[in-house]
C-alpha cells in the first residue's frame, strides 16, 4: 500500500500497537541512540520510538523498520516473499512465448501496470516545500550523535538524489552525511557507489553537481535507496511498484535539475563541487558493529532547506547487530531472490543472510544441484553480481536441508564437507567498511560448499570422522597455556567444529597454534577450527561468529593442515584453521588501523539509567554495551599488543 506521508505511516504503527511515544526530553546526542539500542535489542525488534521532545522544532522517529512486523508495514506487504512471489510471476509473464494476439492482449493489462509504478514529475510545490527556511541551516534539524567516539553528528536516513550528467539517469541512493557547519555537510559515497560514477562524471566536465536529500515521506523511499538496483532501474520505479502507485516528484527550488518526492518530511538541497578539497570525515559506528576509519570525502554545500508543516525527523543507528538496519537487509534479500533465480542463477532456491553476517559478510545460498562443479559455477556468478560482489564468506547447501534453521543447516554442511577440497578461496572488491582486508577495499573471499558430492567431487582416501569429542576440551587446555577457553558444544549437535579464544603473543601464533593442535589423535573428529580473540567468550556464538566473520579474511587467514591418519591407514586426515583474531603491524605484518568495537560512554549509560522511568516505555532495559565493557575489546588488545 501507499502511505500518503510519514505520518500516515506512523498512524497505522501506533494503531498496531508498534509505536512508543517518549515525551520527556532526550537529548539527540548519544542519548536518543542509547535508548534506541536497548529497545531494538529488548527481543522481536522492540517498538518503533518517536522522541517527541528533542529540544529542538521537529520530532524525532527511531527503530521504524526495526522488525519484521515493521518493515513488512513499510513496504505494505503481509510476509516478505509475498514480493519475491509477485516478481517470480511478473518475469515469468514477461518473458514467456507471446505466439497469439490473445498472449500478447493478456500482457496490456501488465503493461498498463507499469506505467502506472513510473515516477512523475508534478507542477508547482509539493508538501515537502511547504516551508522554506529563510536562512538554511542544519543546526536547526535534530541531527542525532550516535556514539561516543563518532566524528561528530551525522544524517542518518538521507534519501540522496543525483543524476548522471551525461544521461540525465537518475540515482537515488543512501550515504552518511557528517554535520561540519550550518550549510556543510560531508558525502560518504564509497567508490563503488553509482553517485560516486555521477561525481566523477562531473568532475570530468568541471561542472558542480547538483544533489537533493529527502528525509522522511513514504517510507517505502527510504528502502528503495538501499536496494542493490541495476544503474539503469530508477529506485523510484522499484518503490511505484513496492507502494502500487507512482511516485510524485517535484522539482527543487535552488537546484531545479534534481527532483524529489512531493510528500518527504525535509529536503536539502545544494550541490558538491569537484573543485573542493575533500574533507576528512568519520569515524562513526557502522552496521559492522565496529567504528569504520576515517578517510577523505567531497563536500556537500546546502543551498536551501525546505520541510511541510509538522515535519518528523527520521533517525536510525547502526551498530552490533541485530539493530533496525538488519530488517533492511533481510527485505533485500527476500525481494530479490527472485530477480537472482530469474536473471542470474536459475538453480538457486533459497537464500540467507544472518544477522551476524552483517549483509556482506556471510551468505547462505541453496541450489538445485545436478551435477559436479556447479556450486562453483554459482559461487562465480553471486561473486559476479551486483553488490554480491562485497560477499565474504559463501556458504552453498542443495535441497536436502531448510537454511534458516541453522543448526540443522550446520550439521548437513560439514557432514558434506571435506576440508581439503570442498573449500575454495578468491580476491576481489570488499565493503570499504571491512577492516579485515589488507588493503582498502579489496581482500579476500571464501565459498564453503556443504552439498551432497557426485563421485566427481570427492577425494578417495579421505578419513570418515571418528574419535572421542568428549576428551578434547580437557587435552586443549592442558596443553596449551594461551588457549583461554573452547566452545565443544558443536560437537555435542555432531558439528565437527571447534570455537578456541587465543591470546596471541607472536608472529604466526596460530599457524603454529593449529598445526600442533591437529597433531593430537582425538582432533581427528574436528574438521574446522575458529580461532577468535582471548577478549571473545566463544560459548557466546552469535557474538563470537560476528567477531569471527568482521575479524577474518579468508584468503589471507586460513590454515589448511594434511597428515596421513593415525586411526584409519591409508587415510588422509585434514583440519582447517581460520584465524579471526585481531591484526597487528607486530604479529600480522598488518600495516592499516584496526577499529574498535562499538559500545555507549558511562556517562550516557548513566544519563539514560535515571531518566528510564520518565520515558515511559515499559520495564527498565540495561544498556547493551554493559556485555563488552566486561570484556576488554578492540581498542584495549591493541594497545596491549603495540605496548
Amino acid at each position: 500500500m501507499a502511505y500518503k506521508n510519514q505520518q500516515e505511516f506512523i498512524n497505522a504503527l501506533e494503531k498496531a500497537g508498534e509505536l512508543l511515544r517518549i515525551k520527556a526530553y532526550v537529548d539527540p546526542k548519544l542519548e536518543m541512540a542509547e535508548i534506541t539500542d536497548r529497545v531494538s535489542k529488548s527481543g522481536n525488534g522492540g517498538k518503533a520510538l518517536l522522541f517527541e521532545n528533542s529540544g529542538y522544532d521537529f520530532p524525532v522517529l527511531m527503530n521504524a523498520y526495526g522488525s519484521e512486523k515493521r518493515i513488512c508495514m513499510a513496504l505494505g506487504v503481509q510476509h516478505l516473499d509475498d514480493v519475491a512471489k509477485e516478481i517470480e510471476t511478473l518475469f515469468k509473464l514477461l518473458s514467456a512465448p507471446k505466439e497469439s494476439i490473445t498472449d500478447k492482449l493478456k500482457l496490456l493489462p501488465k503493461l498498463s501496470q507499469f506505467a502506472s509504478w513510473m515516477p512523475k514529475v508534478k507542477s508547482g510545490r509539493g508538501e515537502c516545500q511547504e516551508i522554506i527556511m529563510q536562512a538554511p541551516d542544519l543546526n536547526r534539524l535534530p541531527i542525532i550523535t550516535c556514539w561516543p567516539k563518532d566524528g561528530g553528528p551525522f544524517v542518518t536516513l538521507p534519501i540522496i538524489h543525483t543524476k548522471d550528467p551525461d544521461s540525465g539517469t537518475r540515482n537515488v541512493g543512501m550515504y552518511r552525511m557528517q554535520l561540519f557547519g550550518p550549510t556543510l555537510t560531508g558525502m560518504h559515497w564509497h567508490k563503488h557507489k553509482v553517485s560516486a560514477k555521477h561525481f566523477a562524471a562531473y568532475k570530468k566536465k568541471n561542472i558542480r553537481m547538483p544533489v537533493a536529500v529527502a528525509l522522511g515521506g513514504d517510507p517505502v523511499y527510504a528502502y528503495s535507496a538501499t536496494a542493490p538496483l541495476p544503474e539503469n532501474v530508477d529506485e523510484y520505479m522499484l518503490a511505484g511498484f513496492l507502494r502500487k502507485k507512482k511516485v510524485e516528484l517535484v522539482k527543487c527550488i535552488t537546484q531545479p535539475e534534481i527532483e524529489v518526492p512531493a510528500d518527504a518530511d525535509f529536503i536539502i538541497e545544494g550541490y558538491v563541487d569537484p573543485n573542493d578539497e575533500l574533507i576528512w570525515e568519520g569515524p562513526f559506528g557502522d552496521h559492522t558493529g565496529y567504528y569504520s576509519l576515517p578517510d577523505w570525502y567531497p563536500r556537500f554545500h546546502v543551498t536551501a532547506i525546505t520541510h511541510r508543516k509538522n515535519a518528523i525527523y527520521p533517525a536510525t543507528i547502526v551498530g552490533i547487530p541485530p539493530q533496525e538496519d538488519a530488517w533492511l537487509g533481510k527485505a533485500t534479500e527476500r525481494i530479490f531472490l527472485a530477480p537472482i533465480k530469474m536473471m542470474m542463477i536459475p538453480e538457486m532456491v533459497d537464500m540467507d543472510m544472518p544477522v551476524e553476517g552483517v549483509f556482506h559478510n556471510l551468505v547462505i545460498a541453496q541450489i538445485h544441484k545436478e551435477y559436479a562443479g556447479q556450486g562453483q559455477k554459482v559461487m562465480n556468478a553471486m561473486w559476479g553480481a551486483g553488490q554480491m560482489m562485497f560477499n565474504k564468506i559463501l556458504v552453498l547447501v542443495d535441497e536436502g536441508i531448510t537454511i534458516q534453521d541453522y543448526p540443522s543447516l550446520a550439521k548437513y554442511v560439514f557432514s558434506n564437507l571435506n576440508p581439503a577440497t570442498d573449500i575454495y578461496f578468491s580476491q576481489g572488491p570488499m565493503d570499504v567498511l571491512d577492516h579485515s582486508c589488507s588493503k582498502l577495499g579489496f581482500g579476500g573471499k571464501m565459498c564453503i560448499d556443504g552439498s551432497k558430492k557426485f563421485e566427481e567431487e570427492i577425494q578417495q582416501d579421505a578419513i570418515t570422522i571418528t574419535g572421542n569429542r568428549q576428551l578434547i576440551e580437557k587435552e586443549i587446555m592442558l596443553h596449551f597455556s594461551e588457549i583461554k577457553a573452547v566452545n565443544i558444544s558443536l560437537l555435542k549437535k555432531d558439528i565437527p567444529c571447534l570455537l578456541i579464544a587465543v591470546k596471541k603473543n607472536r608472529s604466526g601464533h596460530i599457524r603454529e597454534l593449529h598445526e600442533k593442535l591437529c597433531t593430537l589423535t582425538d582432533m581427528e573428529s574436528i574438521k574446522l577450527i575458529l580461532y577468535v580473540e582471548h577478549t571473545v567468550n566463544p560459548h557466546d556464538l552469535p557474538i563470537a561468529l560476528w567477531r569471527f566473520c568482521n575479524n577474518l579474511d579468508p584468503k589471507r587467514d586460513h590454515i589448511i593442515y594434511q597428515r596421513p591418519s593415525t586411526l584409519q591407514p591409508a587415510k588422509t586426515y585434514a583440519c582447517m584453521g581460520f584465524d579471526g583474531t585481531i591484526k597487528t603491524s607486530m604479529f600480522d605484518n598488518f600495516q592499516r588501523d584496526w577499529p574498535n568495537i562499538i559500545v555507549a560512554d558511562d556517562m550516557t549509560i548513566d544519563a539514560v539509567d535515571k531518566k528510564w522511568d520518565q520515558l515511559g516505555i515499559g520495564p527498565f532495559i540495561p544498556s547493551p554495551s554493559l556485555k563488552f565493557k566486561e570484556q576488554l575489546y578492540g581498542e584495549e588488545a591493541v594497545a596491549e599488543y603495540r605496548s
